[in-house]
């Protein structure tokens, strides 16, 4: 199972989770630029795990158990992260603390309706929260500093990742919403039930 390729990607996406701190707290624009790359990075292996589990056919318990894990893990630590280094501007700590709400509370139903054999689908505007919410990450993990390394200063960086932060805290609410409304659907029913929609 640790040698399926998807899982192995799922394990990177963790191992790279201490690399992108210590960059971070390098606080040099070059370590600012690739604790960017490597959120990058960690990001597509989230897409590439799902590609090749579908494509090659290699679905395992660990992959389900460790896959949304990992994705809470590398969010997670990094927004704690930028708050810790005050590199969450433009009130951006509220919106952080949303979106670390919201994955728990999602963790948590996760786990209860699985208990009923109930699945909890990903919905589109889910997919659009999690865009957001790792673009403005990878925009404030690089920082101003990355910016003007590129020869970018122009750009208002901080102004930008804050509002897809605040995006994406919306998102959040809503889609947190949905979730909360399907775990109470199924609250007091002990018997396993079939998702809604379905055959």
């Amino acid at each position: 199972m640790l040698t399926d390729l998807p899982n192995v990607l799922t394990l990177s996406r963790i191992a790279a989770i201490p690399v992108l701190l210590a960059l971070v707290v390098a606080d040099r624009p070059i370590t600012d630029g690739l604790a960017c790359l490597v959120f990058i990075a960690a990001g597509v292996t989230d897409y590439l795990d799902g590609h090749f589990a579908r494509s090659r056919k290699q679905f395992s318990d660990l992959g389900r158990m460790l896959d949304p894990i990992a994705d809470k893990l590398l969010v997670g630590a990094s927004l704690m992260v930028l708050a810790g280094l005050q590199r969450l501007p433009f009130w951006g700590l509220y919106p952080a603390i949303v979106i670390l709400l919201r994955e728990i509370l999602v963790s948590g139903l996760r786990e209860y309706l699985a208990s009923l054999r109930v699945s909890l689908p990903v919905t589109r505007l889910a997919k659009w929260k999690t865009g957001f919410q790792m673009g403005a990450i990878g925009v404030l993990l690089a920082g101003a500093s990355t910016a003007r390394l590129l020869h970018l200063g122009f750009l208002p960086v901080a102004v930008i990742g804050s509002i897809m932060l605040w995006v994406a805290a919306l998102l959040t609410l809503l889609t947190g919403w949905d979730y909360l409304a399907t775990g109470f659907a199924h609250v007091g029913k002990d018997a396993p039930v079939r998702p809604k929609g379905a055959r």
